[in-house]
């Protein structure tokens, strides 16, 4: 039985893939640049396509969701709260006990050591919750 068409039989990277060629401006540049930076600071994280739409990616849990809006790329770190910034690279979702967010906006550099930093940080996390 198939499932509503075309997206169910693409894997969850080529998905990745499509949301950002379909954004075509500086959000899908930006959602692709910081793959390419968690892909360096974890190679061997997993992408999802979760929640009808949203790319996740994953090692030992998840680490961050990349959602797209039309000001801002914002990606959520599921233990964020837990997490050392150092950088203050969180600047959204501060209220919460357990996310942290950070809201990428059109022409913004990225503090690529420092953002690889978090993903590596994230991933020892569930590792480390892993193992209790």
């Amino acid at each position: 039985m198939e499932k509503s068409g075309v997206q169910e039989s693409k894997s969850p990277s080529e998905l990745i893939d499509g949301r950002i060629a379909e954004l075509g401006d500086w959000r899908g540049e930006m959602l692709g640049r910081l793959r390419a930076l968690i892909k360096q600071a974890d190679p061997d994280v997993t992408e999802e396509w979760k929640w009808r739409g949203v790319p996740v990616w994953e090692d030992a849990g998840m680490i961050c969701t990349g959602e797209t809006y039309k000001a801002v790329v914002k990606l959520t770190f599921a233990k964020g709260a837990a997490l050392p910034d150092p950088a203050g690279l969180f600047n959204s979702s501060l209220e919460g006990n357990t996310r942290r967010a950070i809201d990428f906006r059109e022409g913004e550099v990225i503090d690529e050591e420092a953002f690889k930093a978090l993903v590596r940080a994230a991933v020892a996390l569930n590792k480390f919750k892993a193992k209790r």
